[in-house]
């Protein structure tokens, strides 16, 4: 029975969420399977992916053909780097020691890298909202600057309106004496 690793789709319309799975080939995209070995949400930034790598290893020695998109998961997780180095293993090249310190190493370095690239989102995120801040704060200023001058032209129009009953007040006022 040949066996593929893939990805199983669930979760709503628009909002994927897949089940990384070794599933007899014969099988539906969401049919039966034989081991579930991770999950994989695309929806966040960067995806997260859980994944079983010794179980995904086991899969991949014992014949397993991953899918393209899988076999981008299970590299991004080490997982084909765990299943070459056990391959030297077997050979004689490495000692079980070395293929888990070159393993860990590999590890370290990949999470430094995801650890930075999430770090520069959230900083990329925080500039986003301190700029716009400002954009609001500078709309704001141009809102009431524009709202002012309004009021003091209407406290000048309304000056000039008491000046000029002022006038024609004391205009009348002496017609009213003669």
């Amino acid at each position: 029975m040949p066996v593929k690793i893939r990805l199983q789709r669930h979760g709503k319309k628009g909002k994927p969420f897949y089940w990384i799975v070794a599933a007899d080939v014969r099988s539906k995209r969401d049919g039966k399977y034989l081991e579930k070995l991770g999950v994989y949400n695309p929806n966040t930034n960067p995806a997260t992916i859980d994944l079983n790598v010794d179980g995904a290893v086991q899969w991949l020695q014992n014949g397993a053909q991953p899918t393209d998109t899988a076999k981008a998961i299970l590299s991004y997780k080490g997982a084909l780097l765990k299943n070459h180095l056990a391959g030297g293993v077997r050979k004689g090249a490495l000692t079980e020691e070395q293929a888990e310190a070159k393993f860990t190493a590999w590890l370290e370095e990949k999470a430094g890298k995801v650890g930075a690239k999430t770090d520069g989102l959230a900083k990329a995120q925080a500039e986003a909202k301190a700029k716009a801040l400002e954009a609001e704060k500078v709309a704001n200023e141009a809102r009431i600057a524009a709202a002012a001058p309004v009021v003091e032209e209407e406290e000048v129009a309304e000056e000039t309106t008491e000046v000029v009953a002022e006038e024609t007040a004391t205009e009348e006022a002496p017609k009213e004496e003669e």
